[in-house]
């Protein structure tokens, strides 16, 4: 067992190293490590909010864009096990001004411990895999990151709720590209997503920076018939709006600055937010809302009679990052998106970058393999180490056998026309070869037997056919305890090649099991997020494999081995009680005795040796 633990704790410390320097894949080059940390000396969160698009901004300061494709393809976002792919979407992405950004879907974020993600990158033959609709969840029905120039805004989310009209770009915003507003509002489309129903959940969020702080300007705006909702900044000052009901005073904005503004709708109360935090609020429910609504400027309601041109002017200033949400988003989600978005990010720090050391492939799939799979490999091992223990050992114990029965069988044969007992009393079988073969323990015994026999005075010289069989029945019981000695252990080796394919097999459909669920889980279905832990999870069968096959071969070559020495000793049992037979047997000529009435039992041998069995007529064996 010592030496057996010595072998495991080998094989551990071998594997750790490799385990703590996982790597995704092969075929990427680099990579980068990036933490999230929500905790108070960092984001400052102060609580979880949940699955988040955090934004990832690279520049020529924590980022050479060096070894990278030039669109950003090869850009992979790994979670902290190394395992698990998230989605990412990219916004902007120039090397030559130094520039990408990047939107990453953390399935979690929260004000605890840091969370460390890796960014690969230095693959030129990586397809692009980013996606906007499975990097924002089913909830947002609107996304505007206006990477467009010029052009109507696009819609991130797969809703497709594209902006009606064009808008004229605005470089240099806190995210990249914007939108300046002033002349014509953005109008959104009139789409089924987009309706609002009567006392529903909303949430609306956007960057904006106003040239100048005025009167009743509008933000956000929709009216259906008598129902409006309005969000905008009077004098710097932000305001709902909703049916005639405004919200008060709260938090101001300062013209020429960028301010995160949210309005969140939860069905009782509307709440809204400056740069994450609390800002006003107004009891009241949204109304029912179907029409287009309208971005930077009011949009004139149902009914004819409401003056809407009159009563509110238009925004004038930049707008970016427009997100519109079914849902009320909770306040730690609204506070991230402020706190990772800003130009000074606290919620995100970049670590230096690292090169593949040139591991292989297989060490790839080890990194990628999941606790449940080194759990039942840890099992196969064990297996292994087992079975080979039992294979060396009964390797070596069958060759010792086989020599020391060869060895005796010389003696045997040199012993040929003296007495049977002749080997027993001579001591010239070493002693080695006495501890080693069976064919001695098999001779031991028969000689034992006949000891016996003439100690109570039976006539060895004329061995009667009953007590051959008897001697026979006893070297008989000693080759079934041979043979019995010789298979111990060996139903283990048969319990591994007919389990260890089992175990293996177990550990494969619980990998691909958990395959599934991560990948469900993380939204993620394309080939790079599923192949790592599908490859890990064969890898168990594979072991399984590679521990059967070993023992197939070690068990049935022991197992001619053992037969060799079965019929050896079958062959020695037949061959000693023939020799019986013919040496002592009833009905044997004998030399004449010279005294017929005398009975002598020993004499002496040979010079060196003990007393030999001689006749003794009077008592018949």
């Amino acid at each position: 067992m010592r030496r057996i633990f010595f072998v495991l704790l080998t094989l551990v410390s071998t594997l750790l190293p490799g385990m703590a320097h996982a790597w995704w894949q092969a075929e990427w080059a680099y990579r980068k490590p990036i933490t999230i940390d929500g905790g108070p000396q960092a984001g400052a969160i102060g609580g979880d909010a949940g699955r988040t698009p955090v934004l990832v901004r690279l520049h020529t300061g924590n980022f050479s864009f060096e070894g990278v494709s030039e669109t950003g393809a090869d850009l992979r976002f790994i979670a902290g096990d190394d395992k698990t792919v998230l989605n990412h979407q990219i916004e902007q992405f120039d090397p030559l001004l130094g520039m990408a950004l990047i939107w990453v879907d953390v399935p979690s974020v929260g004000a605890g411990a840091p969370q460390q993600l890796w960014m690969y990158y230095g693959n030129p033959k990586a397809p692009a895999s980013g996606n906007g609709q499975r990097t924002f969840d089913p909830d947002y029905t609107l996304v505007y990151h206006f990477a467009e120039a010029n052009m109507p805004p696009r819609d991130t989310t797969a809703f497709g709720n594209h902006g009606q009209t064009a808008v004229v770009s605005a470089e240099g915003t806190v995210l990249g590209r914007g939108a300046q507003l002033g002349r014509e509002p953005l109008m959104l489309p009139a789409s089924p997503s987009l309706e609002q129903a009567a006392g529903g959940a909303f949430t609306f969020s956007a960057w904006i920076k106003p040239e100048q702080l005025g009167a009743q300007q509008v933000v956000y705006a929709r009216r259906d018939g008598a129902n409006e909702l309005v969000i905008g900044i009077d004098q710097g000052v932000p305001f709902v709006q909703v049916n005639g009901q405004r919200s008060a005073p709260g938090q101001p904005i300062q013209a020429g600055q960028w301010s995160h503004l949210a309005l969140k709708a939860d069905g009782q109360n509307l709440a809204l937010y400056v740069g994450g935090r609390s800002a006003a609020s107004l009891a009241a429910a949204l109304p029912a809302l179907k029409t287009s609504a309208a971005i930077g400027g009011d949009v004139a309601g149902g009914t004819a009679a409401t003056p809407a041109a009159t009563a509110f002017a238009a925004f004038t200033g930049a707008i970016d990052e427009v997100r519109v949400s079914k849902v009320a988003r909770p306040d730690v989600l609204l506070l991230a998106d402020a706190v990772s978005q800003g130009a000074d990010s606290r919620l995100t720090a970049f670590g230096a970058d690292e090169q593949q050391a040139g591991k292989s492939h297989f060490g790839f799939i080890l990194a990628a393999m999941p606790l449940d799979a080194w759990i039942v490999v840890a099992l196969l091992g064990l297996m292994m180490v087992m079975s080979w223990a039992i294979m060396i050992g009964k390797g070596r114990s069958y060759g010792a056998t086989s020599r020391a029965n060869a060895a005796f069988m010389e003696h045997f044969h040199e012993a040929a026309g003296a007495p049977l007992d002749r080997l027993a009393v001579s001591n010239s079988v070493p002693q080695q070869v006495k501890n080693d073969s069976s064919l001695w323990r098999l001779y031991e015994v028969a000689i034992g037997e006949m000891r016996r026999r003439h100690d109570r005075g039976y006539d060895l010289n004329s061995v009667s056919t009953a007590t051959i069989g008897a001697i026979r029945a006893a070297m008989d019981g000693v080759m079934v305890r041979e043979n019995e000695r010789m298979s111990k252990r060996m139903n283990w080796l048969s319990t591994t090649i007919e389990g260890a394919p089992y175990v293996g097999l177990f550990g494969t459909v619980i990998g691909i099991m958990l395959v599934f669920v991560v990948a469900a889980m993380a939204g993620a279905v394309d080939i790079n997020s599923v192949a790592p832990g599908m490859a890990a999870a064969l890898l168990c069968t594979a072991a399984g494999l590679g521990v059967a096959i070993p023992a197939l071969f070690g068990y049935n070559w022991l197992a001619s081995r053992s037969d060799a020495i079965g019929a050896d000793m079958a062959v020695f049992v037949d061959e000693f009680v023939t020799r019986l037979a013919e040496e002592q047997g009833e009905g044997r000529t004998t030399p004449q005795a010279a005294s017929p009435n005398t009975v002598e039992r020993k004499r002496s041998g040979p010079a060196g040796e003990g007393p030999s069995w001689i006749s003794s007529p009077t008592l018949p064996a």
